[in-house]
């Protein structure tokens, strides 16, 4: 993992939760339960992230409806929304062999099994049936799915991914 980054979003504050300064909380994680084994929460405000003080969490369907420390009305839930949650990238298990977490992809160089320079992962998106890497090149912007087929190797030390991928895609 990555020392001495920004926390790792983890979930957003969507609004606010009824009159008593509840907030609607939106999980990123997989499974979304794995979200309240994070400890702190911290939340981002502008450019700052600050703990959180969280009193209670209760799940609603798909998603968590929680109690900030000091919220005690609609008005001040609502200045939360569009809130971003992160926790320390230490407090995120170690994934397994050949498994990645979407920041540890993201800038990272992009390069064909012959050496040809394709760019930089800009970000990743899931399809339902993988995830793609957003590659942005000097030239252009290339969709690569995330694939045993296509991804050749991961290099977290040298921060780059080899592709059988052709250029002129």
């Amino acid at each position: 993992m990555a020392a001495e980054r920004d926390p790792i979003v983890v979930a957003r504050i969507t609004g606010a939760h009824g009159i008593r300064g509840w907030v609607r909380v939106t999980s990123f994680t997989d499974p979304v339960d794995n979200l309240l084994g994070y400890r702190p929460w911290l939340v981002r405000q502008t450019d700052a992230w600050q703990p959180l003080e969280v009193v209670e969490v209760r799940r609603r369907g798909q998603k968590f409806v929680a109690r900030i420390e000091g919220c005690d009305d609609r008005d001040q839930a609502e200045a939360w929304a569009g809130c971003d949650i992160g926790v320390p990238a230490e407090q995120l298990p170690e994934p397994e062999e050949d498994e990645y977490y979407w920041f540890e992809l993201e800038g990272l160089a992009v390069k064909t099994a012959t050496g040809t320079d394709l760019g930089t992962v800009e970000r990743i998106f899931a399809t339902g049936a993988n995830d793609v890497l957003v590659v942005r090149g000097n030239d252009r912007e290339r969709l690569l799915p995330f694939v045993a087929a296509v991804v050749l190797e991961v290099d977290r030390v040298r921060r780059v991914i080899t592709v059988d991928w052709d250029p002129e895609l």
